[in-house]
């Protein structure tokens, strides 16, 4: 995936500490989502995927930030999402990738059901926390 921040994007940020956090992420999301011209089903697709992350990197990294911002890759646009946290990292992302994986109370949709929803996922993990980068673009 493209490196969006090195990229010079105007990336704005959220810290997330609480679950009203990521609701804020979420309506950032939301609102960057219909400024950058996506269908009301990507909007929903990519907001949907946000709010998963969001709550994953509260419950599993005990927080952290969420960085948006609209792109641009040639003439299509899109919207660009990072979730980074520092909490004890994924030990096995592929095992954690896996529909119906869970390490929790959940129905093991999170990580496997956002990279679904999007055009594009990457996850970076190790004993000093996570990052997942997704974007989506317009049509």
């Amino acid at each position: 995936m493209r490196d969006y921040r090195a990229g010079g994007a105007a990336l704005e940020a959220v810290p997330v500490a609480t679950s009203g956090d990521v609701v804020t992420a979420r309506q950032l999301v939301r609102t960057l989502a219909q400024r950058g011209g996506l269908s009301l089903v990507n909007q929903t697709k990519l907001v949907t995927a946000a709010s998963e992350l969001g709550r994953n990197m509260l419950v599993y990294g005990g927080g952290g930030v969420v960085r948006a911002a609209t792109v641009a890759e040639g003439a299509r646009a899109g919207v660009y999402a990072e979730f980074e946290d520092e909490g004890p990292g994924i030990a096995d992302l592929d095992l954690a990738l896996t529909d119906g994986w869970t390490s929790g109370t959940g129905m093991g949709l999170g990580l496997s059901g956002a990279k679904r929803l999007v055009d594009e996922f990457d996850i970076t993990s190790g004993t000093r926390g996570t990052t997942v980068r997704i974007v989506m673009w317009g049509r």
